[in-house]
């Protein structure tokens, strides 16, 4: 697998609202999260602006009733009774509501811990079978997703949504096997399958690497600035050594992860020798020395052996500065 520059970009045919046989028996391995509404509760800003605004209008009535009457401070009572509104909202949602949630809340903790328990006790007792029909479906729809990943081969989620399947299939099947009885025939449909989704896993993350990482090249190549440039290549470095993690002695997962650490190496020297060329233009010579002996450092570190116009140059900068510096 080598890394090309001229690669289309991914694009992603992962449909999150798929709802395929596999998932639903891979499920079962998942577990299950159970969640309740919590009691409606207003927030306290739209509570007490609704509270203000009642008060403020029971204030205008009355005052408006007491105004009719003669009364000549109609506006005393009613400030009263708009005070005495305000303060039995505070006192209905800081005492009485507040505490009657805490009580829900309370009840609904101790409800969800009993379901949890008697739910862990149920699945001790009848833990999850990935029965023959089970491994033969799951079977069937990784199959079903490698074909459709390699019609569409040039699209890395694809192949990506196929080797993660497989690594799920091949967990349930590590969970399943010390629960199987000797002599039953789901030894042998386990481990034919674990046969069939290791290819299908290896064939799948190889291309996906291969993809996605050529895309992530391609796309240093278009950035104009250094640092999006070295992080693009950082993240195609990524998609490798994650490979490489599952399949250490792939030898197209070296070469290409030596060909990207020649580019990185190449891109971080020459972000070395601008910023180094700027600072001795602008008569920065302290700086623009140690820019350069940081560039020549990291050549040799990457290789002691290195030769070639690029040290000779970088040597010679660095002779040149240093003279300017004692003839200064």
């Amino acid at each position: 697998m080598t890394i090309y520059y001229n690669n289309p970009s991914i694009v992603s045919i992962a449909d999150p609202r798929d709802r395929t046989p596999f998932g639903h028996s891979m499920q079962r391995y998942r577990g299950e999260i159970i969640r309740h509404r919590r009691p409606f509760w207003l927030p306290a800003s739209n509570y007490y602006i609704l509270a203000a605004s009642v008060a403020l209008g029971f204030f205008f009535l009355v005052w408006g009733v007491l105004n009719d009457g003669q009364d000549t401070t109609p506006w005393i009572p009613a400030g009263v009774g708009a005070a005495i509104v305000l303060g039995s909202a505070v006192i209905l949602r800081e005492i009485i509501l507040r505490d009657a949630r805490n009580r829900f809340l309370v009840s609904q903790r101790k409800i969800d811990e009993s379901v949890r328990g008697i739910a862990r006790r149920v699945e001790e007792r009848d833990p999850a079978k990935l029965t023959l029909e089970r491994n033969a479906a799951i079977l069937r729809e990784i199959s079903r997703k490698s074909e459709a990943a390699k019609v569409l081969g040039k699209f890395a989620e694809g192949h990506r949504e196929v080797f993660e399947l497989c690594e799920e299939y091949l967990g349930a099947v590590r969970r399943e096997l010390p629960n199987v009885g000797a002599g039953s025939p789901r030894i042998a449909a386990l481990l034919r399958g674990t046969g069939v989704a290791e290819r299908y896993h290896y064939y799948h993350m190889l291309h996906w690497a291969e993809i996605e990482s050529r895309s992530l090249t391609k796309e240093a190549g278009k950035r104009d600035k250094i640092s999006d440039k070295l992080e693009s290549t950082q993240s195609a470095l990524g998609v490798l050594e994650f490979a490489l993690r599952s399949y250490p002695a792939e030898s197209t997962l070296l070469d290409s992860q030596k060909v990207l650490l020649e580019l990185l190496s190449s891109m971080k020297v020459t972000d070395l020798m601008e910023r180094a060329e700027r600072s001795a233009f602008k008569g920065n010579h302290r700086r623009a020395l140690s820019l350069y002996q940081d560039a020549l450092f990291f050549l040799q570190r990457e290789n002691p052996d290195v030769e070639g116009e690029v040290v000779d140059h970088i040597n010679e900068e660095i002779l040149r500065i240093r003279t300017r510096m004692i003839d200064s």
